[in-house]
């Protein structure tokens, strides 16, 4: 036999043995799978109300059978695939909820402005980025990138798959697992600057900020972090300024804006505390309008909507076409949603904004399965929520006022939902 043949089968044989998981570990991951299997058909309230019994069975089979050649992360992006498939926002496995998984994310934050995907801000080592438009990502242009990643991304629509895909897309390890890139360590990206295209070469820079609560975190200061709306040397516009808050409301002019960034209880005033002192308000300053914010709004507790719908119900003054309006987007979501159901049902609400992240009729209310080796997290829908009618098959409340955010809006510190709002 021709010698170079030998060797190179040799030093193929080679690679398969050096890439191939240990035996005990791909076993200890078989029972990952298989656990988690059996825990999401018990736990789901219908987990086959999108694909079916045999697809997700063979699903599962196959990635069996692939666990020993796959490595670490390759096995928790295929077993997302897997959850993300069931089809609905509250059963997932997300890095960004889950320390266990380890993932690692670039020294840049990705934002979706529309269909274009921006570097909004970057670790100061990175300072020259922040700004520029990501054309590819390793060998994929961002919309191809975009279609690979929210297979794993658990979604009750796309508005909500382009929400979570901004971070995935961040992810050495996601990006690697798809052949995004050829690289665990560098991701190459294709850029669009001030200056032309360019090219840079990023590498893992600390693990994934894992987040809590239910209120959309991606806008906050980082301390050594540069974000694009820092350049502009305009005041923040009121939705960024009060980030951290859970709810709040300030007057401006003539009208009154209402924050509510998530659905719960604070140590210090609950939420139909807040709902009161908002109606009070709304009856002494009488505004010519209200705006009811929700893009930042995760969900919660929707039990304590009621007061919130009540509040402005009470209001007459307020509760009417033109008066009242609500702002949404791609963020508001489960418990956020159903707040904005309520609103769409009992109020004279106008929505301005972008479509939500969520819809009437939806699966939610997610219970955690801890998988016995691994430690990671999968979350399973354990209510189906109908607060539409049956019939209705809309997969997002779509604002009356479309003002979605762009790039050059966000860049000046601008907010043209405020805007829409104030000049009508």
């Amino acid at each position: 036999m021709n010698v170079k043949i030998v060797v190179s089968v040799w030093l193929l044989l080679q690679a398969g043995l050096a890439c191939a998981m240990p035996p005990e570990e791909a076993r200890a991951w078989r029972e990952d799978l298989h656990f988690m299997a059996r825990e999401m058909e018990r736990t789901h309230k219908d987990l086959y109300h999108t694909i079916s019994r045999e697809q997700f069975a063979t699903a599962v089979a196959a990635l069996d059978e692939r666990i020993p050649s796959l490595e670490r992360h390759e096995v928790i992006v295929e077993m997302s695939r897997i959850v993300a498939a069931v089809g609905d926002g509250h059963t997932n496995i997300y890095p960004t909820r889950d320390a266990r998984i380890g993932f690692h994310t670039l020294p840049v934050a990705l934002t979706f402005f529309a269909d274009q995907l921006y570097i909004r801000a970057a670790h100061e080592t990175q300072r020259s980025l922040v700004g520029a438009r990501v054309i590819r990502i390793g060998g994929h242009d961002v919309s191809g990138a975009y279609a690979t990643v929210r297979q794993m991304i658990g979604r009750d629509n796309e508005q909500g798959a382009r929400y979570w895909a901004q971070y995935l897309l961040a992810m050495p390890e996601v990006l690697h697992a798809f052949g995004i890139t050829s690289s665990l360590e560098e991701v190459p990206l294709t850029l669009m600057t001030d200056h032309g295209e360019k090219s840079v070469t990023l590498r893992a820079f600390e693990p994934v900020e894992i987040m809590s609560g239910d209120r959309a975190t991606s806008f906050d200061h980082r301390a050594g972090w540069i974000d694009v709306r820092d350049l502009s040397g305009k005041p923040e516009p009121a939705w960024l300024r009060g980030t951290a808050s859970a709810f709040h409301f300030e007057r401006m002019g003539s009208l009154l804006y209402v924050q509510i960034n998530t659905i719960a209880n604070t140590p210090t005033e609950t939420l139909a505390q807040f709902a009161g002192r908002l109606r009070e308000e709304i009856a002494v300053a009488k505004p010519q309008k209200v705006a009811i914010d929700l893009r930042l709004n995760r969900g919660g507790n929707a039990m304590l909507n009621v007061p919130v719908i009540r509040a402005l119900i009470q209001s007459p003054a307020i509760d009417h076409d033109g008066r009242l309006f609500a702002i949404i987007g791609p963020a508001t979501f489960s418990a956020a949603q159903q707040l904005a159901v309520a609103l769409e049902e009992y109020t004279h609400v106008t929505f301005v904004g972008e479509p939500s992240g969520s819809k009437g009729n939806a699966f939610g209310d997610s219970r955690k399965i801890t998988l016995p080796n691994s430690g990671i997290t999968v979350r399973a829908s354990i209510y189906y929520w109908q607060n539409w009618h049956p019939m209705d098959k809309r997969d997002a409340i779509v604002p009356k006022i479309l003002a979605p955010l762009t790039m050059d809006d966000y860049r000046h510190n601008a907010d043209p939902a405020i805007v829409a709002i104030t000049s009508r």
